[in-house]
C-alpha cells in the first residue's frame, strides 16, 4: 500500500492527496509498532517486522492444506521487511515534502537498514527467506528476496543486489516468472496438478509464478542498467497471450519445462506486473 502511495505521488505530485492521507499511513506505521494480531509487531532490537502464529499463513505464499501450512514463514519474512523498510523511507521522504517532521521515519528506516543485513548468507551470497523462525533462519533460496532489489529503496547494498538478482537468474528464472522454490532443495514440486490437495502443496513449493518477472526484470536493470536486456526478460511473456486466457496472462506455470501455464487463466498481478515493468523499463 505505501508503495502504491509512493509510486502515485511521484506520478502525480498530487500534494493535497499525501497530506489527507499522511495520518492513515503515520496510523499503520504506529501500529506495526505496537504490534496488532498474530504476532505482528517491529522488532525493537533490529528494527524489523516479526510475523506469524501457528497454523496461519500470512504472507503471498499462503496455502493451506486441511490444517497444514505448506510454507508458514513464522518469523521475519525477507520481502516483509523489504517492503516495511521501503515504507519507512517513504513516510521520510512525504514528511519532508509536506514540511512536516520526518526525523522518527528516518530514523527507524535507519535501524531497519541495519538489522537488514542479517538476511545476508555470506556463503550463498543470497538471503535468507525468513529469519528468527521457530527452527532458526530459513536458507532455502525463494524469489521473496528480488523484492529487495525492485523496490525504490533497498536495504541491501549494491554487491548484495547483484547476489540477489544473479541467484533468482542461475536457480528461479523461467521463461514465465520465477519458481517459487529452487530445485535444488528437498521438496521441490516442478509440476502443478492432481487434486486440490496435491496442486495446493505445489503451489509455493517450485511452481513459477508470471508476476514475478516485473520485479525481476526491474532489479535486474537495478544491477546491470540494461533496459533492453531487462525487457528481453519479458518478451516471452507476449506468446503466452494466445497460449491459455486468450489475450492475458496466467497466474503460474509449471516450474519445469516446457513450464506450462496452470491456475487461473486470466491473473491480474501477472498482467499488472508485466505492464508496470515494461513500461518503466521502456523508459529507461
Amino acid at each position: 500500500y505505501f508503495e502504491a502511495v509512493r509510486q502515485y505521488y511521484e506520478a502525480s505530485r498530487d500534494r493535497a492527496f499525501l497530506k489527507e492521507l499522511l495520518p492513515v499511513l503515520h496510523s499503520i506505521v504506529e501500529w506495526h509498532v505496537k504490534g496488532t494480531r498474530y504476532g505482528i509487531k517491529a522488532d525493537p532490537t533490529d528494527g524489523l517486522l516479526y510475523a506469524g502464529e501457528q497454523g496461519v499463513q500470512l504472507t503471498w505464499m499462503d496455502a493451506k492444506v486441511g490444517d497444514r501450512v505448506v510454507t508458514p514463514r513464522i518469523g521475519k519474512p525477507v520481502e516483509v521487511s523489504a517492503l516495511w523498510y521501503n515504507a519507512l523511507r517513504s513516510m521520510a521522504g512525504f514528511a519532508a515534502d509536506l514540511k512536516m517532521p520526518a526525523s522518527r521515519y528516518a530514523d527507524m528506516a535507519d535501524k531497519a537498514e541495519e538489522g537488514f543485513s542479517r538476511y545476508w548468507h555470506k556463503g550463498l551470497e543470497h538471503c535468507y527467506d525468513v529469519i528468527d523462525g521457530p527452527d532458526g533462519n530459513d536458507v532455502c533460496l525463494r524469489p521473496n528476496q528480488i523484492i529487495a532489489v525492485s523496490l525504490k529503496h533497498s536495504p541491501l547494498t549494491e554487491l548484495q543486489q547483484k547476489g540477489v538478482v544473479d541467484a533468482c537468474a542461475r536457480e528461479l528464472l523461467s521463461s514465465c516468472g520465477l519458481r517459487s522454490r529452487a530445485r535444488g532443495y528437498a521438496g521441490y514440486t516442478g509440476r502443478y496438478g492432481g487434486d486440490q490437495r496435491n496442486r495446493d502443496s505445489a503451489y509455493h513449493q517450485g511452481t513459477v509464478w508470471g508476476w514475478l518477472l516485473g520485479p525481476f526484470a526491474l532489479a535486474h536493470h537495478r544491477v546491470y542498467k540494461d533496459a533492453s536486456l531487462a525487457l528481453s526478460y519479458l518478451e516471452p511473456l507476449l506468446k503466452e497471450l494466445n497460449c491459455h486466457g486468450i489475450g492475458t496472462l496466467s497466474e503460474i506455470f509449471d516450474g519445469d519445462p516446457p513450464y506450462t501455464p496452470r491456475g487461473c487463466i486470466a491473473q491480474a498481478w501477472s498482467v499488472a506486473e508485466t505492464l508496470r515493468a515494461w513500461l518503466i523499463l521502456s523508459k529507461s
